[in-house]
């Protein structure tokens, strides 16, 4: 594979609730079937190409509108992987970062993200952002106010991204959909400027190392000219 690799490759996990369906399950069953090896399998795989962030959106800010007993399915599944997700993060020497808001999220489920990061903070050769109760013009928003409640008045297009969830990760490189879907929903619509978008038609649990290295592949043969020559 060329050594042209994105540094932050952002994944969209779309079609869990489809491969439930299209297996005979219920809907929920496509959450169970994506645990911590799965994800683990994914950041080892960016991290051995030669990434350093990977961003996983988990769960949006429009995801409130599901059903109540799949919203807490959701957060009970993810709940039981943190511990998990801790010891991998502790071994592997990976960072975990979460974007989003903290305001509406469970107590137990902010109680895990807290500990994840002041767990892991230490770390630097890899990062993993988990993007939950997150939504790009929520974000935008946020960060509009906090400059207002700073008492600014201008503002450059550097500074506004210190604002940002994001504040001092680099924007991603790639950004993968899963499913086949061909639209970001409102994934970081300021940093993705210049991504390079990959649809992948498997849905999100039949997407594997396998397939994200096919992702890679994709991207060192793509020429990215940034806005110049």
């Amino acid at each position: 594979m060329d050594k042209r690799i994105p540094i932050h490759v952002a994944i969209i996990p779309d079609g869990n609730r489809r491969w439930a369906v299209s297996k005979g399950l219920k809907k929920v069953d496509g959450y169970s079937k994506v645990d911590y090896n799965h994800l683990e399998n994914l950041l080892l795989e960016a991290k051995k190409l030669g990434s350093k962030y990977m961003s996983l959106w988990v769960f949006s800010t429009e995801n409130w509108k599901r059903p109540k007993m799949e919203i807490n399915f959701l957060f009970d599944h993810f709940l039981e992987n943190i511990y998990k997700l801790l010891e991998g993060a502790l071994k592997n020497k990976v960072r975990v970062k979460h974007l989003g808001r903290k305001d509406r999220l469970p107590a137990k489920i902010i109680d895990g993200l807290n500990l994840l990061e002041s767990e892991t903070a230490k770390f630097n050769e890899f990062t993993v952002l988990i993007c939950m109760d997150y939504g790009g013009r929520d974000e935008i928003v946020r960060a509009i106010n906090k400059i207002l409640k700073s008492g600014r008045s201008e503002i450059s297009e550097d500074d506004f991204k210190n604002y940002l969830d994001s504040s001092g990760i680099p924007d991603p490189d790639l950004i993968i959909r899963t499913s086949g879907e061909k639209r970001l929903s409102g994934f970081m619509p300021y940093q993705s400027v210049y991504s390079e978008f990959y649809f992948a038609d498997v849905h999100f649990p039949d997407f594997e190392s396998k397939q994200l290295k096919e992702a890679f592949e994709e991207f060192s043969k793509r020429k990215r000219r940034l806005g110049g020559n």
